[in-house]
């Protein structure tokens, strides 16, 4: 069949054009001239149809206008034009009977802030109710910056007060907003709060957000905040209950700030004031609900007999203080031609866990049938009966899925998890919790690939990916950061403020130190003690990585692998886990077994 020739294809084209409605046309204008915001064009455009009547104006249309209009108020040279005409052809809008939408609200709000009026901005959201229209942040954000910008502080707060009412989330540019005004108009408490709020939603502050934080500290209303007469040991107590780093008491101490910029070391130790950072920790709350959610989704899929016969063990047995992925470990690089499960190199890492943890079995979960499998042909049987005697090994049940157990443990318990799963599957299924990025952050222990160890040799660098190697036989095991790099405020009132940059590497991070001096040893800001500050889990603050040099070793005794990781201090040190509840038994537990 021959083709057709290209003059029937264009005529068809030109026939197609010739048929379209004008409400199309103009459509097609319209889009082109949205994509350059031409301004002048689109007026003139929307005039034309508005003169030949010729064309039905509908939602879209309106929209796209409004859109045009709200983005040239930025241009000088454009602004009166802008208004005029915006705020024109909403009137024609709401004359037509044309319903808005969430994006004619944000663009007339954005009008409406442009020429000064935030309250007619905030009167369009307040209406979006009465219409059925879901607001966004975007809608809101005329409004708040309209009323900030105009240091009306308590407008400001009306209109957060209404977003968290819509179940809106501030984020760091709404927060960042509402701490200038506060901080403008000397309210000192809001200030408080929305520092709070700042370390709540983000990790790192902007540029702008930390010279806001540095503007307040360094005026005149903030040398009088706070209390000299704090209670000391309700401040400590609070810092622990809440996971380190923070206590939210209000401001403590009296006096003038020092406001400097510096790095934080590896160890979590500030340049400016000495002061070693906390490893956060989500608090005691967030840990109950963390770990009633696993049980919830456990239970779902999982025997509930079974899984309820695990928790009740593992209550009469929490003295363990790391957990072990023993299928993870054991069949860590053995995707080779003779590979299989190498009860070895999990044999490394059981007796590198406890050694480091001065005589500490860590709990190896593994499923029966592996273990099972392995007694029956395994060269290793005397260790693998070694283990069960010692109260290494948890066997899970046959049809149960194991990352349940090892998760729950490693959660309920508050210790280290020993896995190489970057648990998506669990990411996706607890996607509504908040708090198990930041656990995970502060509990795994990771594994590294062996090409990828040179890439370690700082211990900041890429190290939420690669963790885990074997060196020599030995286990090189990279342990979670020492300090979080986070807003912290220490329980002597001080604040540190990571600020965001292009940097992989923590080490190199600028922070915002804000300190007092009765807090200070001398000038040059080095503090008495550089202990690890109350509410941190000790052990986390004392490693750098726990490597393959044996307890006992200095630095220089441990090879060139080892060396980029574990400090003496965290050899002699033995409380791995965070916060936990009562005291050790000197004597292992025993093996629970299910089939």
């Amino acid at each position: 069949m021959a083709a057709p020739h290209p003059s029937t294809h264009l005529k068809s084209q030109k026939k197609s054009r010739k048929n379209q409605t004008p409400e199309a046309n103009f459509q097609v204008a319209l889009n082109s001239l949205s994509k350059t915001r031409d301004l002048p064009g689109a007026i003139a455009l929307y005039e034309g149809a508005a003169a030949s009547r010729g064309v039905r104006l509908n939602q879209h249309h309106f929209n796209a206008l409004l859109y045009i209009c709200s983005n040239a108020v930025a241009e000088a040279s454009l602004k009166e034009s802008a208004l005029d005409h915006g705020f024109r052809i909403h009137a024609h809008m709401e004359s037509c009977g044309v319903a808005p939408s969430e994006a004619t609200v944000t663009a007339v709000a954005r009008l409406a802030a442009a020429r000064g009026d935030g309250d007619y901005a905030f009167g369009l959201v307040r209406k979006m109710g009465e219409r059925g229209i879901a607001p966004r942040l975007r809608t809101y954000d005329p409004a708040l910056y309209c009323f900030c910008g105009a240091l009306e502080a308590d407008k400001a707060y009306e209109v957060e007060e209404h977003m968290r009412s819509a179940g809106l989330s501030l984020e760091e540019p709404e927060l960042s907003a509402l701490l200038r005004v506060s901080a403008e108009t000397g309210r000192e408490e809001r200030v408080y709060e929305y520092l709070h709020k700042l370390r709540d939603c983000v990790r790192w502050v902007s540029e702008e957000t930390a010279v806001s934080i540095e503007s307040w500290f360094s005026g005149e209303k903030a040398v009088g905040v706070g209390d000299a007469n704090y209670d000391r040991s309700r401040v400590k107590d609070v810092v622990l209950r809440n996971g380190g780093g923070f206590h939210g008491l209000g401001w403590i101490g009296k006096g003038n700030w020092v406001v400097r910029r510096g790095n934080v070391d590896e160890n979590g130790v500030c340049s400016c004031c000495g002061e070693r950072l906390a490893c956060v920790d989500i608090d005691d709350m967030e840990t109950e609900s963390f770990a009633s959610s696993i049980a919830a989704l456990a239970f779902e899929r999982e025997s509930k007999a079974n899984f309820s016969d695990f928790q009740d063990w593992l209550e009469k047995h929490a003295d363990y203080e790391a957990i072990v992925d023993g299928a993870n470990i054991g069949l860590y690089q053995q995707n080779f031609a003779d590979g299989g499960f190498s009860v070895p190199q999990l044999d490394a890492v059981v007796k590198e866990l406890y050694g480091r943890s001065k005589g500490k079995w860590p709990l190896v979960i593994l499923h029966n049938k592996r273990l099972k499998g392995l007694l029956e042909s395994s060269p290793h049987k005397q260790l693998l009966q070694e283990w069960i005697d010692k109260g290494v090994l948890y066997t899970t049940p046959s049809g149960s899925n194991d990352d349940w157990y090892w998760l729950y443990a490693a959660v309920r318990l508050r210790c280290l998890l020993l896995t190489n799963d970057e648990m998506r599957d669990h990411i996706f299924e607890l996607l509504g919790s908040k708090f198990f990025s930041k656990w995970k952050e502060r509990h795994q222990v990771f594994f590294v690939k062996l090409p990828e160890l040179p890439e370690l040799l700082h211990p900041f660098q890429n190290v939420t990916k690669v963790r885990y190697t074997f060196v020599k036989g030995s286990p090189v095991l990279i342990m979670p950061l020492p300090f979080s790099p986070v807003i912290q405020e220490s329980e002597t009132g001080s604040w540190h403020v990571p600020v965001k940059d292009d940097s992989n590497e923590e080490i190199v991070r600028t922070w915002v130190c804000i300190t007092r001096p009765s807090v200070c040893k001398s000038s040059n800001g080095v503090l008495a003690s550089k202990e690890s500050p109350e509410g941190s889990n000790n052990f986390l603050n004392n490693h750098k990585l726990l490597n393959s040099s044996k307890p006992g070793t200095t630095t220089e005794d441990s090879n060139a692998l080892g060396s980029i990781g574990f400090s003496q201090d965290c050899v002699n040190n033995t409380n791995i886990m965070t916060r936990k509840r009562k005291e050790r038994s000197s004597s292992p537990p025993p093996l629970a077994s299910s089939s």
